[in-house]
């Protein structure tokens, strides 16, 4: 059983940064892939990034490309989302998530990943 923690939300402004975490605990979390998905108000959960398990292969939804940037630190057992140039609509609850089988490369499948972290807020707004 893996459980997952975020971290690193707040509130920003416009053009700005911020950097989360996702910190695993229990399980083999080095061994499987991780995602970051988002949730704004009124509307579904979205994905964002994913990476795969060695962290050799990314993946970005179209509307965070060239501003976010996912990796992992395996010994540590954390993924990483940094995200630059911050828009009002980047606004959401941001959720890790991980594989439940090992290897895996990395998905934008909503259903592929059986372990989620709490979420953190991230307000991006002037």
């Amino acid at each position: 059983q893996v459980q997952l923690v975020e971290s690193g939300g707040g509130l920003v402004q416009p053009g700005g940064s911020l950097r989360l975490l996702c910190t695993a605990s229990g399980g083999t979390f080095s061994t499987v892939a991780s995602a970051w998905f988002r949730q704004a108000p009124g509307k579904e959960r979205e994905f964002v990034s994913g990476i795969s398990w060695r962290g050799g292969r990314t993946l970005y939804a179209d509307s965070v490309k060239g501003r976010f940037t996912i990796s992992r630190d395996n010994a540590n057992n954390t993924v990483y989302l940094e995200m630059n140039s911050l828009k009002p609509e980047d606004t959401a609850v941001y959720y890790c998530a991980a594989e439940k089988d090992p290897w895996g490369l990395g998905s934008a499948q909503e259903n592929r990943y059986v372990y989620w972290g709490q979420g953190t807020q991230v307000t991006v707004s002037s």
